[in-house]
């Protein structure tokens, strides 16, 4: 622990010695159709947080190797597979897709309180699995991937202490199976959750990456209510010191 009296740096200011590998993250954009106007699920991080605190967000986070491994009531749709493996260079497996949909759905959980899932004839008991999925196991789910679309990725700019290679995916809220009661997830991640029209939520605190991802996907539930399979995919990452929005 530092001494009362040592400088305190703020992320910002912190630089890293060696460019850093982007990790694989997911975030889950969860979309009410049910009224006129179509509403989005946003949460605020909390203030003791280093990275963000305060800022509006979509559920997401890091995503860990073992979401791979975790059964699943339906896969993802062979187009978003394919654009996903496609991203990942000479690193591209199936698993590595599969993780990042799985991870898309445990953080909504983790940090909303909310199950993306199917009922699940012959569920392991939650002992015999990951911790992270026990709650699904609990409730005889399982994830269900074919549910989620592929909609958007975003780098983090080399020079940043905590680099994150995103891939955002779209739900309805129709394909929430369950929810926990206290309104919120087990994480404390998020607080303040609350589902807006888009005009209201643009007007939050959002990082910029939030508000222009929050823009796109706008754009392309007008295009597409329904949100058919193959949407494109938008890409935004840098090169030649600007950021560039690419489809795929």
């Amino acid at each position: 622990m530092p001494s009362a009296s040592a400088p305190q740096m703020s992320e910002a200011q912190l630089k890293p010695d060696i460019p850093l590998r982007p990790r694989d993250a997911a975030s889950l954009i969860l979309i009410d159709r049910e009224g006129r106007d179509f509403r989005v699920l946003m949460g605020r991080r909390h203030m003791g947080h280093v990275f963000m605190p305060g800022k509006f967000v979509f559920p997401g986070g890091r995503a860990d190797p073992a979401d791979g491994d975790i059964a699943a009531a339906a896969e993802l749709i062979a187009q978003d597979e394919q654009k996903l493996m496609a991203g990942m260079g000479i690193r591209a497996t199936r698993r590595r897709a599969r993780a990042l949909a799985l991870c898309a759905i445990r953080e909504t959980y983790e940090e909303a309180g909310l199950f993306l899932g199917s009922a699940a004839g012959n569920a392991a008991k939650p002992a015999s699995i990951h911790p992270d999925w026990q709650a699904f196991a609990a409730r005889n789910l399982m994830p269900d991937l074919s549910v989620l679309r592929y909609v958007a990725r975003a780098i983090t700019p080399p020079g940043n202490i905590r680099r994150f290679d995103t891939r955002f995916f779209i739900a309805f809220r129709d394909a929430i199976a369950d929810h926990l009661p206290e309104g919120t997830g087990p994480s404390g991640e998020l607080e303040e959750l609350c589902w807006l029209s888009f005009t209201q939520a643009r007007s939050l605190d959002l990082p910029s990456i939030t508000l222009t991802i929050l823009k796109e996907i706008e754009a392309q539930l007008r295009d597409d209510p329904a949100l058919s399979p193959g949407l494109p995919v938008v890409q935004f990452k840098m090169r030649y010191g600007r950021f560039v929005r690419e489809i795929v």
